[in-house]
């Protein structure tokens, strides 16, 4: 069976709240031979997309959003545990996520992909104080820092944070890379929040992870005044703000 097919059988249920039909679904796929990694990207990512995309136009209730969530949050453990190992490589990377537990799997579901793949993985969810961020970025040095998930009042959080980052050192050859809600939808946003990649999907964003460059670090001449201009927000950026 194509990954395709299996997600249109997979979204009937799962908006049924048919659990035990969904975690069959996957078993036998698993079995069958599908690729694990194949059915985060193909079957359990775009269908928590689709769930949240019914969600926002109102197609669905909370009810149904909340009963579909959690499937995938199942599903998503049981793939996890059928994942191929690889090596150490040496790489670091921290992973957070917008509030929310649709939010909080996708993130999960890129450190899964991550740890398999050989990364040292730090997964600390939502809710992390930007100075507490910039902290442990300090603490840790990743190679890559990855926000998952954002939601609309989410980005000027996000803008704050990575400014703050940076302003203050912490780790000048991090990059940060920015995934899923808002930033799938506007887009060019990733770059309003200073980010320094954008994917898609969690298997992009491993794909964009393993190639990057380290971050270069911006150099400073010492002594030099600082310049001082008015500030303006990118466009899309401002809206955000203004509607927060």
């Amino acid at each position: 069976m194509s990954n395709t097919r299996l997600f249109d059988r997979y979204v009937d249920p799962l908006l049924k709240g048919q659990r035990s039909t969904c975690r069959t679904l996957i078993t036998e796929a698993l079995e069958g031979g599908t690729c694990p990694k194949r059915l985060y990207q193909d079957v359990v990512w775009p269908a928590m997309e689709h769930v949240d995309r019914l969600y926002r136009d109102d197609h669905i209730n909370v009810a149904v959003e909340h009963m579909a969530t959690r499937i995938n949050r199942t599903v998503a453990d049981h793939i996890q545990s059928r994942l191929e190992r690889s090596a150490k490589n040496g790489k670091r990377i921290i992973i957070t996520s917008a509030d929310g537990e649709a939010e909080e799997i996708s993130a999960q579901m890129c450190a899964d992909l991550f740890e398999a793949a050989g990364w040292e993985v730090y997964f600390l969810g939502a809710g992390i104080p930007r100075d507490e961020m910039g902290s442990l970025v300090g603490q840790l040095q990743p190679d890559t820092l990855m926000i998952v998930g954002s939601k609309p009042t989410d980005v000027p959080i996000v803008r704050q944070t990575i400014d703050y980052i940076r302003e203050i050192n912490a780790c000048p050859r991090m990059n940060v890379l920015v995934s899923g809600g808002v930033f799938n939808r506007a887009e060019g946003l990733w770059r309003e929040v200073k980010a320094d990649f954008f994917a898609q999907t969690a298997s992009e964003a491993l794909e964009i992870a393993i190639g990057a460059e380290p971050r270069k670090a911006e150099t400073k001449i010492p002594g030099a005044p600082k310049k001082r201009r008015r500030r303006r927000r990118p466009p899309l950026l401002a809206q955000m703000e203004a509607s927060a």
